[in-house]
């Protein structure tokens, strides 16, 4: 059996720079350090996190009052910060930059008094953080969502969350676009989900299977899935060998592997040694070569 591993894959830059922010505050100031929500959709990666000191809560007003906080990388609403502001809170905020960018565009259009169509997930947290800017309409490509009954010629601007299907976000862009006439787009689709998506196209081209390692709850992990299953090949979105099932390998001769944004390499490599490959092959892919600035306060 062979494996063939998708590249890129793995840790993305604001990954990287979200989960150093936590290591860096746990060695400079000591645990407690608490986490407004997971600080990347990893189980692995939060769990080991809170075995070093950091205390992951969901609500700001559950912290105690005085104490340190990382905000999460999906970033947060304003109505998170002021809350932190009231209960005297130090916050380090570790909003991908990326993310934060999507938050600045959102102000800027609506001082331009141009309304917003946000194309996401609701519930998701970088979906709550980007709402939360100023006022804007959530369009789920998941749903039927009904555009809003404003006037054909309504000054338009579209966001994206960064994690979402590629191809899905183009036909919702479209549908805008197909009923509105003064349509502004920026679509915000990270350059990690592009990458891990067109990886995963041209995996399927030459693999049985494909497993997509990471946690139910991430994003990008699970457009990962979706792209394999809308190529014909089936997928499994696994965190780990522990999910794997020997039954899913049954004849089957090329087994195709990726991960997620927030998953962690060891993952990978942990699932590879189970199945036992004679043979593992890596694509040859686009060259991530991405970094963030750490946060000012956490340069020295």
């Amino acid at each position: 059996m062979e494996v063939i591993l998708a590249s890129p894959r793995g840790f993305c830059a604001g990954v990287v720079r979200a989960i150093e922010v936590v290591e860096i505050c746990l060695i400079r100031y000591g645990p407690p350090v608490y986490v407004k929500h997971q600080i990347v959709h990893n189980d692995y990666v939060v769990s080991s996190l809170e075995k070093k000191g950091a205390i992951t809560v969901e609500e700001v007003d559950d912290i105690p009052i005085g104490s340190r906080v990382v905000f999460s990388a999906h970033g947060s609403p304003p109505k998170d910060y002021e809350s932190a502001a009231n209960r005297k809170l130090d916050v380090i905020d570790a909003t991908c930059p990326l993310v934060t960018k999507v938050h600045k565009e959102a102000v800027r259009y609506e001082s331009q008094q141009r309304r917003i169509i946000m194309i996401g997930h609701k519930g998701h947290q970088e979906v709550r953080g980007t709402m939360g800017q100023v006022p804007m309409v959530l369009m789920d490509d998941r749903e039927k969502s009904r555009l809003p009954a404003w006037d054909k010629d309504t000054p338009i601007s579209i966001l994206t969350q960064t994690t979402l299907s590629v191809d899905d976000t183009a036909q919702a862009i479209k549908q805008v676009k197909n009923t509105f006439t003064n349509v502004e787009v920026r679509n915000d689709l990270c350059y990690a989900t592009t990458n891990r998506q067109e990886s995963v196209k041209k995996l399927s081209k030459l693999v049985d299977i494909i497993f997509v390692i990471g946690s139910k709850n991430s994003s990008n992990c699970n457009r990962l899935r979706e792209v394999s299953e809308s190529q014909g090949i089936p997928a499994y979105l696994i965190n780990g060998p522990d999910k794997m099932k020997l039954e899913w390998l049954k004849g089957v001769s090329r087994v195709g592997i990726t991960s997620g944004a927030s998953t962690p390499e060891r993952l990978v490599e942990s699932v590879i040694d189970v199945i036992k490959p004679a043979e593992v092959t890596t694509l040859s892919g686009i060259d991530e070569n991405v970094s963030f600035v750490l946060p000012k306060t956490l340069r020295e």
